[in-house]
Formats: C-alpha cells, structure tokens, sequence
C-alpha cells in the first residue's frame, strides 16, 4: 500500500507508510513479523532509537545478563528457542532475535538512530505524523497506524532509591542498568544492593571472581531453581525441533497453573518454596529472616535461579545475604539497622527500574495532548480515544511477549476487520468512565511496579477494559472474540 519518500529543502525528509513501530526490542520485532505475514501488502518500518536490536537485551550488560522468564515463552511462537535452558543469557538472546530477523526479512525494515520524539494524530489527513531525531536531521514520517513496542522501562533513568550516607562511599558505585564495561571486580568486596531478580542474577555472576559478595535486602525474595522438565521427561526420545515447541506449551501452562495455584492456595504455596529454599541453602544461612517473605507468592514476581545457581554461590562461601534496612553507608561499608556491618569496595544499587510507558514521548490528538494515565486501556492493547494506535504492555506474572504477541495479533485482525467495513479509522471509545470500577494494570506489589502505577492507563474489572492476567483468555480474545465493543470504526467517507 503506502510506501514514498519526498524530500524537502529543510533537510526534513518526507517519509509515507502504512504501519510504523517504534523499537526493534521483542516486542517491535515480533509485531512486525505479525505486519508482515497477516498484512503482507501493508508497508512497514521499525524505528529505533539505538544503534542495535534487542531493547532490553541491547541496553543491559551486566553480568550474567538472562532472562527472568522461560524463553520457550519469552521468544518469539514463530522460532522457538531450540536449545534445552529455558533460562538464556543475554548475549544468546541478542544472536537469536538476530537470527530470527534475518530469517524473515525483518532486518531489511529497522531504521537505526531514530529516536521517536513527538507522536500527533490528525482526524483531517486520518494519519499519524512522528518526529523522529536521526544523528544529523529531523524527520517526519506519516503512517496510518503505530504500534509502540518500547517495553516499560526509562532507557535513560532508573529508579532512584534513597540510601542514607551513599555520597560518604568511597568506593565505587553502579546501577545495573548503566554497567561500565572497564570494571574489574576481581578480589573486590562487592555490596549488591536489593532482592529482585538483577540482584539474583548478579550474586552467583560476581561472586565466583570477587573476593567476596553480600547481597542486602530489605525484605527477602521467593527464589526458585528453574530447569527444563521437557528434556528430563521426554528428552531422550523426541526430536530438537519438536521438543521446544512442546516445551513452550509445558510451560505456558506451567506459568498459569502455579500462578494459578498460589493465588488459590497461598498458605500452602508458601510452605513449600520455604522448605525448596531451605534444602537448597544447605544450612549455611537461616530461612528466617532471610528467605522468609512476609507477603504470598506473586504478590512480588518469584525470581527464578536457572539449575540453582545463586543458592550454589551462597553455599560456597563466596557469598552471603543481609536483611535489613540500611542505617547509613559509610567511607568503607555499609551499617544495617540492626548492626550488621558489610565492607565494600563497589556497591551495586539493584533497587529496581523506572517506568515509562511509550518512552515518554508525547502523544497529541488533533493538537490535543493525550495524558496515558488518565485513558483506559482497551482490551490490554489500545488507548481510549487514542485512534489506530496499538501498545505493546506484556505480562508481569509470565513472559511479557507472551501479551505483546496478543496485542500483536489483535492489531493485524482489528485491520482486516476496517477493511471489510470499509473503516480507516479505529478508535477506542468510552462514554462515561464512571461506570467503571477501576482497579490496577498488575496485581503485583513490587516497589517499582507500586510507584509506576501513576504513570500507566487505567484498567477496569468490566470488558473491554480489564486488564491482561491469562495468556489463554487474552489470545482467545485476540484471535476470535468480539471487537466491536467500546470501539468505534469510522469509515473513509467521513473524511
């Protein structure tokens, strides 16, 4: 369909298409593998901000990089993840969405070093005009539709954590997210602030080199060890190729039933990650108040230790845990509130990430600018009042692109779904919000989801406006249920 480019004398260049997406991370990657095979005459491009795919991936070098979810899950349904780890570390993440690109053309449609500025919708023209900053001009592209697929977290900024006495250190200190490559760790006594699922990470990836390594949380974390019981159970006779496709089926259903089983049975879901926990500590640190949270499972993520590495590393000896909250950090060490003193020579502020749904850019409707926060979302994938307009937000109790590829799949049929009413415009519509009983995106209570809150759309307990809780409920949703509720379809005649 639409697909030119006029050049214009301020250096601005004039650029066309039916479908822009913003970020070549996993979200951006897969909707356009979605674009190009269910809207194959559809023109798009992928625009994004840095000089390599990968999102997250591209951004975050810590070490030990992995993910947090399965990535039988976690990659894409179209290319599954071949190999037996569910738990797959960076760099292997990075060739892999590689590989996948390149396998279906994907590459050949990612602009580089375009970072999105400003996003404006006119009802006049029916498109879309972004303002993108290249290295030596500004450009202005017109789509018919935006699917931004930037993830929730700030690229620029972390979560800033308020720490007594932390301008006194002497030392070195790092958050994760800004990782500088030159540090040498070796025989330092490394201080890893937090509990989250970096912090997990980076323990058993530190402490193996350091001279010694003391995680300090503030409240303890559910960790579990995560291995693949697809190899150990059928591994021995079922080819590569299929068994990673069945793995991917094991563990969405994994995902939802112990999901699923926690929150029906919190007490007894409880007991038994404490006493996992316990046999795997080997009684070198106690459960309590160390690995004993005060909350139930998945009121937090459960952080998964791929083979139970982190608990290796505790047991070794080359590391240890500290609860409690920090008094004040001195020239040479860190005091908790309780006395405990811990030496360090770096510390790591792993206290979590700072939301930004859309990068922050700003979004305008006919000149009207859109406030995130106070639109609902529809059906987990669209802004009310905001038209042809698609979000990738994923889930935060199993593998993000597991939503994202839902949204996905609901945007290339909403279009199909205009073509045969002869629509060009779609548009989420709410007439009166206060029949809603609002309530938040995630059930999760984690300090950085808790504080993000204000900065996300609105969800409600009533259709089309609930939020994303089942993978199985929202792909029905996307591929077969009904989408002509709280939506309008505005046909080309009314242009």
């Amino acid at each position: 369909m639409n697909g030119h480019i006029n050049g214009s004398a301020n250096g601005t260049t004039e650029e066309t298409i039916d479908v822009a997406i913003i970020g070549a991370g996993i979200s951006g990657l897969n909707a356009a593998y979605r674009v190009q095979s269910k809207l194959s005459e559809y023109t798009y491009k992928i625009f994004e901000a840095r000089d390599n795919i990968g999102g997250t991936w591209d951004l975050f070098r810590y070490p030990g990089i992995r993910s947090d979810s399965d990535f039988y899950t976690f990659g894409f349904e179209w290319n599954t993840w071949p190999k037996d780890n569910p738990i797959v570390p960076g760099e292997d993440i990075k060739e892999y969405l590689q590989q996948s690109i390149e396998k279906e053309g994907i590459d050949r449609h990612i602009a580089f070093h375009h970072r999105l500025t400003a996003l404006e919708w006119s009802s006049e023209s029916m498109r879309w005009t972004l303002t993108l900053e290249t290295k030596d001009q500004t450009r202005h592209v017109q789509a018919r539709y935006v699917i931004v697929g930037t993830g929730y977290y700030d690229y620029h900024e972390p979560m800033n954590a308020e720490i007594s006495g932390l301008g006194n250190f002497q030392g070195t200190v790092i958050h994760p997210q800004f990782w500088p490559e030159e540090l040498d760790y070796t025989n330092k006594k490394v201080a890893i602030i937090g509990s989250g699922a970096t912090a997990i990470t980076l323990v058993p990836n530190m402490a193996s080199t350091a001279a010694h390594t003391t995680m300090i949380q503030r409240s303890p974390t559910y960790v579990y060890p995560l291995s693949n019981p697809t190899r150990r159970w059928f591994g021995w006779f079922i080819p590569s190729l299929i068994r990673s496709q069945l793995s991917r089926l094991i563990f969405i259903f994994l995902q939802r039933f112990s999901y699923a089983l926690c929150r029906a049975y919190p007490k007894q879901a409880r007991s038994i990650l404490i006493w996992r926990m316990r046999s795997l500590l080997g009684g070198v640190l106690p459960v309590d108040p160390h690995f004993s949270p005060k909350y139930n499972p998945w009121d937090q993520r459960v952080c998964f230790a791929p083979n139970g590495d982190f608990f290796t590393a505790l047991r070794s000896g080359k590391a240890d845990v500290k609860t409690g909250h920090i008094r004040t950090v001195t020239e040479k060490s860190i005091i908790l509130d309780n006395g405990d003193v811990v030496e360090a020579d770096i510390i790591i502020t792993a206290t979590g990430l700072k939301i930004s749904v859309a990068s922050g850019v700003p979004i305008k409707v006919d000149g009207e600018k859109i406030s995130i926060p106070e639109k609902f979302l529809w059906n987990g994938s669209m802004l009310q009042d905001v038209p042809n307009f698609a979000i990738m937000i994923g889930y935060t109790t199993a593998s993000w692109t597991l939503g994202a590829d839902a949204t996905a799949l609901l945007f290339t049929r909403i279009v199909r779904y205009m073509e045969r009413r002869n629509a060009v415009v779609a548009v989420p519509r709410l007439e009166d919000p206060s029949v809603l009983t609002t309530r938040n995106i995630t059930d999760l209570n984690s300090t950085y989801l808790a504080v993000a809150q204000k900065h996300m759309p609105k969800t409600a307990e009533e259709y089309p406006w609930r939020p994303r809780t089942s993978y199985y409920v929202d792909i029905w949703q996307a591929m077969f249920g009904r989408i002509d509720r709280g939506i309008e379809y505005i046909p080309a005649s009314a242009k």
